[in-house]
């Protein structure tokens, strides 16, 4: 199987997004040698650099496709527009994982995503108005096209089904390891 994941937030380490993913990545292509990986890593000004993480890409399973492309962009491309597959990118793939900013549209692959939580609805004026916006347009596009959801704790899950009404098969809670 081929699994694609977005890993761009791991240009801002140092944040739990970053870490969470870090360590999903980590562990997923450290233990898995049955399955190849596409790892999408997209940063206008941010370069990846394979030495700064915990996992360390030294078996042939595993790929990783780097663009030059700014956030605000993709935000259009996927989150408004929902148009450029990400297979276009990266090739095909037979599931998909998004993370934190984006949700580009897939021809087949089915869809995953990592919910870390809903403040942009909890808590509006806590939060930047731009992350506010660009987040929940990135919510539609999960309710109505993601198989699986990926929560990082039973709150998380409760507002997932309370507040997007995202039904309870398709949420899983992967607790954060330390």
């Amino acid at each position: 199987m081929k699994i694609g994941i977005d890993i761009s937030q791991l240009a801002y380490p140092g944040t739990g997004v970053a870490t969470f993913l870090e360590n999903l990545v980590s562990n997923l292509v450290n233990i898995d040698k049955n399955n190849d990986y596409i790892l999408f890593y997209s940063s206008l000004r941010k370069e990846f650099q394979i030495s700064n993480f915990k996992f360390q890409i030294n078996n042939k399973n595993v790929k990783i496709k780097k663009f030059k492309i700014p956030p605000t962009l993709l935000d259009v491309l996927w989150n408004r527009l929902h148009i450029v597959p990400i297979e276009r990118f990266i090739g095909d793939v037979d599931v998909f994982i998004t993370s934190d900013w984006t949700e580009p549209p897939t021809k087949k692959a089915k869809k995953a995503t990592v919910l870390y939580d809903l403040v942009v609805y909890k808590r509006l004026e806590e939060t930047d108005k731009k992350i506010v916006e660009t987040q929940k347009r990135k919510l539609k596009w999960v309710k109505r096209e993601s198989s699986a959801v990926i929560c990082i704790s039973e709150a998380t899950k409760k507002d997932a089904m309370e507040i997007l009404g995202i039904p309870e098969e398709k949420l899983f809670v992967v607790y954060p390891g330390i």
